[in-house]
């Protein structure tokens, strides 16, 4: 009983306005529809900052730079000092302390860690977001923090760090956890949350790819992690109603060098403060 009182609480709903608004449009317009789907898609959530992250925003230097790539200006957070970096990457409607258990467990192994505000969420500015400006800031924090020994993502922050690899990170080892994977997935679950006609799904896709130029296939985190040639040790929890656990299986077969930990009962947040997680996580790096 009290894992299915957990499994609930996970479940983000959307407002009653916001589906019939999508209802609405779905009857008058596909081209409205597409263009309501894709604005709700790229727009996170600001949640109040938790009592648990305080400590981390209280003792970490802030700063904000400018990503070049995106011409967009992001908050990063050095918390601890020393010659030995982690980056922390959070995921969609997250931000830069999300990460504060690992990272506290990090500063008393040693190391001091580089997180940032994505576009859009914490403290940085603007109102809307897509991965490949997470994508874009991990590189252009690794030019001005780096060199990092580990990358260490939650969630979308895990598939644009497989994504920042890819495109050259250079990372020791990296950690995903609860990270997503097929970007169609995605888009289609996202779709079904809106209670929209499955259609809209490729009609999504198209608007992104007009967008932005190249294939959102491209970004699957399974893509990546063909190209990924560092051990990677990939984290999810089974209860996660958010992302489900196929994608840590579908990534894991196709990276080189891998670890797997599946757990149970902990969602898709929970996760990142469960004490197992956090000493396997510690375990993985030491190694």
């Amino acid at each position: 009983m009290p894992k299915k009182k957990q499994k609930q609480a996970q479940v983000i709903e959307i407002p009653k306005a916001i589906l019939l608004t999508a209802k609405f449009l779905q009857a008058v317009s596909p081209s409205l529809t597409t263009k309501f789907a894709a604005k709700l898609f790229t727009t996170p959530i600001r949640h109040k900052l938790p009592k648990r992250e305080l400590h981390m925003e209280r003792d970490s230097i802030q700063k904000s730079i400018v990503i070049p790539e995106i011409q967009k200006e992001i908050v990063v957070y050095e918390y601890g000092k020393s010659d030995k970096k982690v980056l922390l990457v959070h995921g969609w409607s997250g931000r830069g302390t999300q990460l504060v258990k690992i990272a506290d467990e990090l500063l008393k192994m040693g190391y001091m860690t580089i997180s940032f505000d994505a576009p859009a969420h914490g403290k940085s500015k603007g109102n809307s977001s897509i991965m490949i400006e997470f994508i874009a800031s991990i590189l252009e924090i690794e030019k001005q923090y780096g060199p990092f020994e580990f990358a260490i993502g939650h969630s979308l922050g895990g598939m644009s760090v497989l994504n920042a690899i890819k495109q050259n990170l250079q990372v020791k080892k990296a950690v995903i956890i609860g990270s997503g994977d097929i970007i169609q997935d995605i888009i289609d679950d996202f779709i079904c949350k809106l209670q929209l006609k499955p259609e809209f799904g490729i009609k999504l896709r198209d608007h992104f790819e007009a967008k932005f130029g190249g294939k959102m296939d491209d970004y699957s985190a399974y893509k990546a992690a063909e190209k990924t040639e560092v051990p990677v040790f990939v984290i999810h929890d089974k209860d996660d109603d958010d992302v489900s656990v196929k994608a840590a299986y579908n990534i894991q077969k196709h990276l080189k060098q891998s670890e797997i930990m599946i757990t149970e009962g902990l969602g898709h947040r929970k996760i990142l403060g469960d004490e197992n997680v956090i000493q396997k996580v510690k375990e993985f790096i030491t190694k």
